[in-house]
């Protein structure tokens, strides 16, 4: 840095101060103050007084009137007859910037740096001190100095904006802010090395870089500017500065990941127990482009900035750490934020963005930017973890985390992923490609994180005795069955749930087990499932029916591939087999064992039935021989109809005894194409 940049904020000088000679009448060797007053140091005696607050001016009308147009003309066009006092509490700069002004007046030499340039510039224009009255006034000069000394610092337009906080709206309306804005941008935007820079997070024991060992250094030997050595000055600024030096920055052209780790820094700062202690440097550093470092002694958090001494933020603020921020102002830094975070997916972090999302929640921030902040989070919402997405309910639910906003996070995160899948026609492609590889052991695509976060995020609620079935149940279910390809973790949640609502009916228990498939259960889940208690019976037989289905898969698998190899390959097959079964929970075996013995009881009746159906068809049989023996018989001269009866029944029974030979007897084809009667026996078997 030049020498300029490095000298303190009040006694730095330029050589150029404003200085006039004291040709108005009043010769003074300059003020004198005495208490709250100050006086001219001169033998003729003031005849007008000048109170701002508390403090006191006792001057001369005439080097007043010469350069003021605004006390010129109160004093001319007073209907009090001759004014000798005058009270100015709405000046801008206050006292400070009145003396500097008044000193102006009487021709002593004003020193304009960057801490008093604003104020003076503001007081100037209140006094209307134009060119009108007198070339060469205070406003030219000051103008001149902001322009060509202050703008052309990267230092000095830090100081500067910093000082326009307190001289709203007139550094506004003169375009200060503006200025210094965009001259930080633009500094911030170029090359740290073709500009008068100033990294305040540097330790006092190292020495800034001058200019000309910048440009005289070999590249070999050329000291490494870090991309974020702006980021603690800007941070210093207060939030509607901040948000215009940043909102300039985007125009520049500057990279996303930059803006966003700008912001974060600035949020740990003013925002007290955002970020948690230790961690909020790691995730300042956790950019996408992965090339962003922080030297270990130059980096400052939200509770660090007091590890190097010296540098800007103390010569601004006066102090190492922004006073306690009340709530409102708390609210207005969090909705400031919102509004400028770029709408790059990774420009910020997904747990920066989950702890903004609780403290906008707790400060109660406007509705519109709650939701716009749940879709920024639904974004990258496979990023999170589980200690962000505990975020407490703060409205009048009676749960203890705010399972709703949880639920609406995950909604929003399904409809980007349903949006990328329809902007991007390859995209379900590649996601049932990710899903084959994750069934092989692949990498995991972000549903499936997703899944694996809220079935963690279930476990911990499951607790809440307050949490409701149907709460549950729906956050359960949010997710399609494709993004989870192992359903241990919605098991765990389960049972925690069942363990913690004890009083739940047998009903309620099934519908709560609905959501899990018991197929996707792993073998250590199994055996804990065929031992719980808490689980229906039904789910418990499931879940051995579905363990059993996988064994017998895998045998059948086994035997098909071992019945092309030779008889000597068979002995593998009985040791997998082997291996399988002592794999099975014992509870499982014990199940099986006893449902083959109901299978085998039934058939053994159902064998049993055959055998008396078979009995009573000889006996019909029996019953037909002797019949036809009856009505062979010569006729009976008149027929009853008790005998026509007999001979439809002889006949049926011929019939039936037809059909029982039809397959492998000896009859006549004759006889088995007759007309087949009603088969009404077939409906006992």
């Amino acid at each position: 840095m030049w020498d300029s940049e490095s000298e303190s904020l009040g006694g730095r000088e330029y050589g150029n101060g404003a200085h006039v000679s004291a040709k108005h009448g009043v010769k003074t060797d300059g003020f004198e103050q005495r208490g709250q007053s100050w006086y001219v140091a001169t033998d003729v005696p003031s005849d007008f007084l000048v109170q701002i607050s508390e403090v006191n001016f006792h001057l001369h009308k005439y080097p007043l009137i010469s350069r003021c147009g605004r006390l010129s003309r109160i004093i001319y066009d007073t209907h009090e007859g001759d004014l000798n006092k005058i009270n100015l509490d709405d000046l801008p700069g206050g006292p400070d910037s009145f003396e500097l002004a008044a000193k102006f007046c009487y021709g002593i030499a004003v020193d304009l740096t960057a801490g008093n340039i604003s104020g003076l510039r503001c007081a100037a224009e209140y006094l209307e001190m134009t060119e009108d009255l007198e070339e060469g006034n205070l406003i030219f000069k000051t103008e001149a100095f902001l322009s060509y000394v202050v703008l052309s610092s990267w230092r000095d337009s830090i100081i500067v904006l910093k000082s326009c906080e307190k001289l709203s709206p007139w550094a506004e309306n003169l375009q200060i802010v503006r200025r210094c804005s965009e001259s930080i941008a633009w500094k911030a935007c170029a090359n740290p090395k073709g500009i008068r820079w100033n990294y305040t997070g540097r330790p006092s024991k190292v020495s800034s870089p001058s200019w000309n060992d910048l440009k005289d250094s070999s590249p070999s030997r050329a000291i490494q500017v870090p991309p974020d050595w702006w980021f603690e000055d800007v941070s210093i600024l207060r939030i509607d500065h901040f948000v215009r030096v940043i909102t300039a920055i985007k125009v520049k052209g500057m990279r996303f990941e930059l803006i966003g780790a700008s912001i974060m820094q600035y949020a740990s700062k003013w925002i007290p127990g955002l970020i948690k202690d230790g961690g909020g440097e790691a995730m300042l550093d956790d950019l996408s482009n992965g090339n962003i470092s922080r030297e270990s002694n130059g980096s400052s958090s939200g509770s660090g900035s007091g590890s190097w001494k010296g540098g800007l933020h103390l010569i601004v603020a006066g102090k190492e750490e922004p006073e306690a921020i009340k709530a409102k102002d708390q609210r207005m830094i969090i909705e400031s934020l919102i509004s400028i975070i770029p709408p790059q997916k990774d420009s910020v972090s997904c747990s920066f963005l989950l702890r903004l999302l609780r403290m906008a929640n707790k400060l109660k921030v406007a509705p519109a930017l709650v939701t716009e902040l749940e879709k920024r989070v639904g974004m990258q919402f496979e990023q999170a973890t589980l200690s962000d997405l505990l975020i407490p309910s703060y409205s009048k639910s009676d749960t203890t985390y705010d399972v709703d906003l949880v639920q609406r996070l995950l909604e929003h995160f399904l409809v980007q992923e349903q949006t990328e899948c329809v902007s991007s026609p390859n995209r379900s492609y590649m996601e049932k490609n990710m899903f084959e590889e994750s069934q092989r052991g692949g990498a995991s695509s972000a549903k499936m994180r997703v899944a694996r976060l809220v079935d963690s995020y279930l476990t911990e609620i499951a607790r809440d005795r307050n949490l409701s079935l149907t709460k549950f149940h729906v956050l359960a279910e949010a997710l399609p069955e494709s993004a989870r390809t192992c359903d241990d973790g919605l098991y765990r949640a389960i049972d925690s749930y069942l363990k913690a609502h004890p009083a739940l009916s047998e009903h309620e228990r099934k519908r709560l087990c609905r959501v899990m498939d018991c197929q996707k259960l792993s073998i250590d889940a199994c055996m804990h499932a065929a031992q719980n208690e808490r689980l229906p019976l039904r789910v418990v037989v499931q879940v051995l029916f579905s363990e059993q289905v996988k064994i017998s898969n895998a045998i059948a698998n086994n035997t098909l591939k071992d019945n092309t190899a030779v008889e000597s390959q068979f002995q593998p097959m009985v040791s997998t087999r082997k291996t399988l079964l002592e794999g099975t929970p014992q509870s499982f075996q014990e199940g099986w064992s006893s449902a083959k013995k109901d299978i085998n009881t039934l058939k053994f009746e159902l064998e049993t039935v055959k055998s008396k159906y078979v009995e009573l068809q000889n006996d019909m049989e029996t019953l037909q021989r002797q019949f036809d023996k009856i009505v062979a018989k010569p006729k009976q001269h008149s027929s009853s109809a008790w005998t026509s009866g007999w001979k439809k029944l002889s006949r049926l029974a011929k019939m039936n005894n037809m059909d029982s030979q039809d397959d492998g007897s000896d009859q006549p084809v004759a006889e088995q194409t007759r007309k087949t009667p009603r088969r009404w026996r077939n409906s006992i078997s």
